[in-house]
């Protein structure tokens, strides 16, 4: 039987969060160069095999919207270790699984890590203020840019040594040594807990009547939704436009998360000095400015996949100055609600993520694609510098109280 540890009201360290994060990141994505051997293992076509990847992220949206009122109501601590619990008996079941519908019920199970990230950013909120929560978001940002760097290569490695279930079989090990490490270190951070979970549940009623929270949370979407319109249409420019192979194209899509880690990077070492508006905003120009300059190349023939890729990469570290900020901004709208507010600004992400991804495959083609792709980049850019102006409005006609 478990022993309780004596850590259990001892706020986490930020390693803990930080590893926390990187486990929610690489279960997304570091199976993918698997997914032709386990359409083939399991004798199904390609497209079902990649259900695995659609499910998941539909799973994670509503997850993130349950799980945030829930930990505003039982505690972090609660909540993420029964995510962690969850995650590593679906990593069992997808490492046994005999049968794709097996398979791919178990993955979506495994969309119970989401936890881990979301409630990180609440757990960080709940022991700091908001600038300094930006700072440490910052640095726990940067996971997210190089674990889906890092992620598939780890997983390619593994696939080809010891086959694809050896991926899960990561996680499962994974999994175990997080649930150790967060049972003896996360301590628990939420110490005002509501009194009922059908109370928790209707503050999001609250929540939705604040325009900081919809300023917020709009700018984190469409922020993100620059990140998804480019890795959308990546391998197509590359491959129609630049003749590009498709380990150089691989390249090219890490450029836009180098970008977000430099962004994260610096995010880490100026949010305590300025405000949560300055580097959101800062932000937002720094995308727009990179994306402007790379589509006036374009529209003026100089059409190179060096110049192309360097436009994007302001994509990227603007988002690595503003998603910290904003997220920290949008769990102070209402400090008890952080959960709940992460929770469901995340899965608003998510699903707006969902929504211009599948526009920009819509629109795109091999004619169109160089110009089509940074004008959609630019306006995803554009709403989110919007929202975050409209957010530094409000802060001047309604100040929060100090």
């Amino acid at each position: 039987m478990l022993r309780t540890s004596p850590s259990i009201r001892t706020p986490p360290s930020l390693t803990t969060l930080v590893l926390l994060t990187a486990l929610s990141v690489l279960s997304l994505n570091m199976y993918l160069p698997s997914l032709a051997h386990i359409a083939a293992d399991f004798e199904v076509d390609y497209g079902l095999a990649n259900m695995s990847i659609a499910g998941y992220l539909a799973v994670t949206a509503v997850l993130q919207v349950i799980m945030g009122p829930l930990s505003d109501r039982y505690g972090r601590r609660p909540v993420i270790l029964a995510g962690l619990i969850m995650f590593c008996v679906a990593s069992v079941g997808c490492y046994l699984a005999q049968d794709i519908w097996v398979f791919l019920t178990f993955r979506l199970f495994q969309g119970a890590i989401i936890t881990g990230m979301a409630l990180s950013r609440a757990v960080v909120r709940d022991m700091h203020g908001p600038q300094e929560a930006a700072s440490l978001l910052g640095y726990i940002s940067m996971v997210m840019a190089i674990a889906p760097m890092t992620g598939p290569m780890v997983g390619g490695f593994l696939d080809e040594l010891l086959g694809w279930r050896s991926n899960f079989l990561f996680f499962v090990i994974a999994g175990v040594g997080m649930l150790v490490l967060c049972w003896r270190d996360l301590g628990e951070t939420n110490l005002e807990p509501s009194e009922t979970i059908g109370a928790q549940f209707k503050t999001y009623p609250d929540l939705l009547q604040s325009r900081r929270f919809w300023g917020y949370s709009i700018c984190l979407t469409f922020s993100l939704g620059a990140f998804y319109i480019y890795i959308t249409g990546a391998a197509l420019i590359g491959a129609s436009v630049f003749g590009l192979t498709p380990s150089i194209i691989g390249l090219t899509v890490g450029g836009i998360t180098m970008g977000f880690a430099v962004g994260s990077f610096l995010s880490g070492r100026l949010s305590r000095r300025y405000p949560l508006w300055v580097m959101v905003i800062s932000g937002r120009i720094v995308a727009a400015i990179g994306l402007c300059i790379g589509l006036g190349l374009v529209l003026m023939g100089l059409l190179h996949p060096v110049t192309y890729v360097g436009s994007v990469m302001f994509v990227g570290m603007g988002n690595g100055l503003t998603i910290p900020s904003a997220n920290s901004g949008v769990m102070s709208v209402r400090p008890r609600l952080a959960g709940s507010a992460s929770g469901l600004s995340g899965a608003m992400s998510v699903a707006g993520g969902a929504v211009l991804t599948s526009v920009t495959g819509a629109m795109l083609t091999p004619q169109n694609g160089a110009v089509v792709l940074m004008i959609l980049m630019l306006v995803s850019v554009a709403i989110s510098l919007l929202a975050a102006i409209y957010v530094r409005w409000v802060d001047l006609r309604d100040p929060l109280p100090a």
